[in-house]
């Protein structure tokens, strides 16, 4: 199996990032304000940056 992997956009990095993090500030209790639970939030981040790895432009 050959993958054509592509490197993200920056600004989609940056957004896989800010979510990793919020994910482990939301974790260690620092960040409460989300209604969301910190490991949906770490999945998200690297669901999307492996989609971006995959799909050309994104």
């Amino acid at each position: 199996m050959n993958l054509k992997l592509t490197p993200p956009k920056e600004v989609t990095f940056w957004i896989a990032v800010a979510l990793g993090l919020l994910a482990l500030f939301s974790e260690l209790g620092t960040f409460t304000l989300l209604p969301i639970a910190a490991f949906w939030l770490l999945f998200i981040g690297f669901a999307l940056l492996v989609v971006a790895l995959l799909v050309k432009g994104l």
